[in-house]
């Protein structure tokens, strides 16, 4: 195969992921999940010290919780993300805070902003899952001025999402070629990304804590409303031992032991926070 037909052929298969990808995230409820972890996006804002006055870009906005934290620490903030029904909630939600953002509809692969357009570029659990990591990586520090802020909170790998998603993935193998979101939740993945363009970058794994009223309760949340296992429900050869599995991950993975039967499980992230060279 020649160069020219390898980089077509390798373009074919990236557009046809990022497509996948699209429909996977507008499926079910995604707000229902975002709902309980947005306080990981007022914490990144506070951690990455955003600036009143400051111009903000949350990449993959999803239904808004970073960039309407950016909006209430006074910065001009700006959400992108390529699925219409999570932008149609993030406008929702600045209308009921009282929150001036602006919002577009876009692909974090190809962002339709000009270079060092933005004081600070952040993303919660949301850039990672770019099915051209490389290129994802290089737009957020195009658009991203010299001496700004990159803000970056990812899944670890080895934490509960991570495990999730290796759980599914053994009913349902992902894509040959796609690249694991977790890359972004490792010290070395983030290096190789996104450090080259950086002349700091401080890492550090912090913790988010799921909690539920029973390990089938989470389960069932995260069937019907969390896209990536909606779907994995839906291709499984035998959905009741998918369910069985994340039962036992849930259950294996909480660290109370009440009678009610209640959960609360750590889910670790790896938060990256870097200045632009």
């Amino acid at each position: 195969m020649s160069t020219i037909s390898a980089i077509d052929d390798r373009a074919t298969r990236l557009a046809e992921l990022t497509s996948r990808q699209q429909k996977m995230w507008g499926a079910g409820d995604y707000a229902t999940i975002a709902s309980l972890i947005h306080p990981v996006s007022e914490r990144l804002a506070d951690d990455a010290d955003l600036q009143a006055g400051w111009q903000v870009l949350d990449v993959a906005t999803g239904t808004g919780n970073a960039v309407l934290a950016a909006a209430r620490l006074g910065s001009y903030a700006d959400g992108i993300d390529y699925v219409p029904e999570l932008l149609e909630r993030a406008a929702e939600r600045a209308v009921a805070e009282r929150l001036r953002i602006g919002l577009a509809e876009g692909d974090a692969q190809a962002l339709p902003f000009d270079d060092g357009s933005y004081d600070a570029v952040i993303s919660v659990f949301g850039v990672m899952f770019a099915a051209d990591q490389s290129a994802a990586a290089a737009e957020l520090l195009r658009v991203l001025r010299p001496g700004g802020t990159i803000a970056l909170a990812n899944w670890t790998p080895a934490g509960f999402v991570g495990e999730l998603f290796s759980t599914t993935a053994s009913h349902v193998p992902p894509p040959a070629d796609a690249p694991s979101p977790f890359a972004w939740g490792t010290e070395l993945g983030v290096r190789e990304l996104v450090a080259d363009g950086l002349s700091d970058l401080q890492l550090r794994t912090r913790r988010f804590t799921f909690r539920s009223r029973s390990p089938e309760q989470l389960v069932n949340t995260f069937r019907i409303n969390y896209g990536p296992t909606l779907r994995a429900f839906e291709q499984a050869a035998d959905p009741a031992a998918l369910e069985a599995d994340l039962l036992d991950l849930v259950r294996r993975r909480n660290r109370l032991t009440p009678a009610d039967g209640s959960v609360a499980i750590n889910a670790m992230y790896l938060e990256a926070i870097g200045t632009r060279c």
